[in-house]
Order: C-alpha cells, then structure tokens, then sequence
C-alpha cells in the first residue's frame, strides 16, 4: 500500500523545511515535493517608504551565507532604476567580490556534505582544507566589499573604495597561493563523489535550467515577462497528486492542502515551467557540462570554485588603482523597474525595484535562487528510494531564509484569509 514519507526538518542546509515524499510499496518515491517552513521576517517589506541607498543594507540581511549576493542584486536593480551607469573598475572589483564569494561559499557546503562523501580518515584533511580555502577567499571579500559577511563599500553608483595597488597584489598573491589548493581540493572531492555508490539515475529530471553569466549576472539574459510566481497551495494542490487509486489519492489531497498551507514561499515559473538554477545551470549553459543528477550537482559545484579562483586573477589585473568607482547620481526615481541579475553560489538571484519621483522606495521585490529551485528538488528526488532523498536535496545546497515567504492564515480556524503573500 502507498503511503507519505515525512521529513522535517531537513538537515545540513540553512534554514528549516520540510520533505513530503508518496511512496510505493517498493519505498520509491512516485511524488516528492519539498517546502520552506522558515519563519518571514518581512524584509521585502521593510525597505517600502525608505531612501534607496537603504536596501542593500537591509536586504543584505535576508542571508548570513549569502549576503554579498543580495547586496549585488540589490545595487544592481537600484542602479537600473535610476539609470546610473557605474565606472568601468567598480564592475570589476563587484564581480571579484562575488566570485571570492562563490569559492567561500561553495567550500562551506562541502563542509556541509563532507559526512556524505568524504572517508573518514581523511575528514581531517579535507576540513583543514576547506578552512584555508575559506580564509583565503574571505580575505578577497573582505578588502574589496568592506566586510565579508555584510560589505558595507558595495554602494549605489558603484563602490565606495577602489582597492591600492598594495591590494591588488595581496589578492594576487594570495589567490595565486591557493589556487592548487582548490584544484588538489576539488580533484579529492570529485574522486570522494564518483566513487559514491548512487543509483545512476539519482537526482536526474527534465526541467530547463535557468542561468544570466558564467561568473556574474546579467539582466539582458532573462525575462521578466516569462516568470510568474504561484501560491503554493495552488502548486503543490493541483500539480501533485496522485491518483492511482481513490482511496489514497483522497489522502494525498489532504496532504496536498495542508502542505500549501504550511508553505512560505511563493513557487517561481518560467515559460511556466519549474527550473533549476546554480553551479550545474551555469556550468550546463556556458561551460559545456552536460551531466544531470545529484553527482553532477556536486561536480559542478566543485569545479566552479576553480572557474571563480580563475576569474579573480584575470580581473585582477585588470584594475587601475586610481580610477574611479563611484558614479555621479541623484536618487530621485521615476518609477522605473529596475532590475538586478546576480549568479550566486546557489543560482539566479533577482531582485526588482522602483524608486519614485521624490526619492524613496516604492516597489521592491526578490526571487532568489532556492525559490527557483524548490519545485525542482522535490520532483528530482521521484524515482528512487526515499532513503536517497535527503542527498538529492544536499546536492542543491538550499537557503531557505533566502526564499521565505508566507500566506496569512486564522488561527483558530486555519482558514487562509488572504490569497496574497506576505513577502520576505
């Protein structure tokens, strides 16, 4: 008899979810689907009614792992908005920040999976690795953003501090220095997740993959007029449920609705299609890797760090000490949609904003990369056993913060009230 696995909350990754999984007799799983349970903090909203150079400072704050990501989106977006065209190094020294930020990033997560992977007489190493890697990479995001964890000289306009040509050769040195760490680190690792034994086709799935640059982001490659977001109820409702036979498709509505109730985020489309973004998206649309599944997941993502090692020494030395790095601008907005596109560690992320004509924030919205990718982990863990689901997950190094939205809901009666959501 079929029955629903529940998993809550899933483990190694930031924030809190829950994984309800339909099984067969056989334990494999024929419907999965995967939600945010995180609690909002309603940061979307915070930032409506104040001056813009505020936003990237509080949306910075969506995420303690990711927060040069926000930043970036949200500069970029205020940038397009108000129509300010920034200095050729400031563009240079934003994209070295992020991908300092996409090795730092993408060494934590094998933190997160080394238990998964690594053997445990050589966890030690691989630990002692990975901190180095870290140190290293925090040390670029640190003197070209300010701070590492919230960089305070991304600005609108540009960047608040140009780097001396002392920097420029500390980065170099130090990048130079560790870089045959990352390629050691990332050969260890690829030979710890081959050697894995998975079912073959774990993880695999159809949908598209959705990606702007191979190591920044761009608003050129992506249409707002293809993405519409949906109610979870809605999604996981009507999309998922089984019917393969009435008694237990009856259950599995119930379950359904509950699960779209419970629910706080929003379910992004495009071409009204889930999708996958991240290392394996980028790596498929601009790096020729064509693998699918939970070790192509993980393979991407550790060769990525080499593309982003690799992206720092050449931008380097593309910097002139004594240029410019902020633009000359007035914050008074038209109204106008502006939008920023960043590729972060776990993909697209993009934010929107309007700036109107006396200077404050009007409209501001996010669609971060987990949001994008829920739908998809929950349909890439169908196929398999339920044991393997939790490493189908991992391998998508969720940020549920990141992606947590929320519907409003009576509490007595657990009657929804608003057919809208409480953003961010």
């Amino acid at each position: 008899m079929s029955k629903t696995i529940t998993i809550s909350p899933t483990s190694r990754q930031e924030g809190h979810a829950t994984l309800s999984l339909e099984v067969d007799d056989e334990g494999i799983v024929t419907t999965g689907r995967y939600y945010s349970i995180t609690p909002v903090r309603g940061i979307e909203k915070m930032v409506i009614g104040k001056r813009p150079e505020s936003a990237p400072v509080i949306v910075q704050r969506i995420c303690g792992v990711c927060p040069v990501t926000h930043t970036l989106a949200s500069v970029e977006a205020i940038d397009d908005s108000l129509k300010i065209e920034i200095p050729k190094t400031a563009q240079i020294l934003r994209e070295m920040c992020l991908n300092a930020h996409m090795v730092n990033s993408h060494a934590i997560h094998h933190f997160l999976v080394a238990p998964d992977f690594v053997p445990s007489e050589d966890y030690k190493q691989v630990v002692k690795n990975i901190s180095e890697i870290r140190k290293q990479a925090q040390f670029v995001e640190d003197v070209i953003g300010g701070e590492g964890i919230h960089p305070s000289d991304i600005r609108i306009g540009g960047m608040a501090h140009n780097i001396t040509k002392n920097t420029k050769n500390k980065i170099k040195t130090r990048i130079n220095g560790v870089i045959k760490l990352i390629e050691q680190h990332v050969e260890q690792m690829t030979k710890y997740v081959e050697a894995k034994e998975f079912p073959e086709d774990l993880g695999k799935h159809a949908q598209p993959v959705l990606a702007t640059s191979n190591t920044y982001g761009s608003r050129q490659n992506i249409s707002l007029s293809s993405i519409n977001e949906i109610m979870p109820n809605s999604w996981y409702a009507d999309k998922y449920t089984s019917q393969e036979d009435e008694e237990f498709a009856e259950e599995t509505k119930k379950t359904a609705k509950k699960i779209g109730k419970t629910a706080c985020s929003q379910i992004p489309l495009y071409d009204n299609t889930p999708v996958e973004t991240g290392p394996r998206a980028r790596a498929n649309k601009y790096r020729k890797f064509k693998d699918v599944g939970v070790k192509a997941q993980h393979l991407a993502r550790a060769q990525e760090m080499i593309n982003s090692a690799e992206r720092i020494l050449e931008l380097v030395d593309k910097i002139d000490p004594s240029a410019q790095t902020m633009a000359k601008f007035n914050l008074e907005g038209t109204d106008r949609l502006g939008v920023g596109v960043i590729e972060g560690p776990r993909g697209t992320n993009l934010h929107t904003a309007k700036i109107s004509s006396d200077g404050f924030i009007s409209e501001y919205n996010c669609i971060v990369p987990t949001t994008w990718n829920i739908p998809t982990m929950g349909m890439a863990t169908e196929g398999n056993h339920y044991d393997y689901a939790p490493d189908v997950i991992r391998a998508y190094d969720p940020c549920l913060s990141c992606a947590t939205h929320m519907i409003v809901v009576d509490d007595e009666s657990k009657e929804v009230l608003k057919e809208d959501m409480v953003q961010l």
